[in-house]
């Protein structure tokens, strides 16, 4: 139950960084991005105000540990999954990144595509 709310999270810091970086292999795992991303499941399902410091903490993580096209991608597809076994707050999940200091250049959507 925790690691679909993280997957919307992750999904949206995980994505912007997709898109900047050349392809490559993949380094990063889905466990290490869901156990990265569980401090935010309970915030994305009815959380108020601002998210954990340790949500946030976990998103810096795999934003850090997300460095090439092949990573993003991975974590992307990770955390596209996992939010699916759940029902997060989209609101919440939009927001995310923002309310922990994050910039994306595209919008948090369950539809993103990971390739690009």
């Amino acid at each position: 139950m925790n690691s679909p709310s993280v997957v919307a999270a992750a999904m949206a810091a995980l994505m912007m960084f997709l898109l900047l970086t050349p392809p490559s292999d993949a380094a990063i795992s889905c466990s290490d991005v869901i156990k990265d991303l569980r401090p935010c499941v309970k915030y994305l399902m009815n959380g108020t105000g601002k998210p954990p410091a340790a949500c946030c903490s976990g998103i810096s993580t795999i934003q850090a540990a997300a460095s090439t096209t092949a990573d993003k991608q991975a974590a992307c597809n990770c955390i596209k999954s996992a939010s699916k076994q759940i029902n997060p707050n989209p609101q919440l999940a939009q927001a995310l990144p923002a309310n922990c200091g994050i910039t994306l250049p595209f919008a948090v959507s369950p539809n993103v595509d990971c390739s690009k």
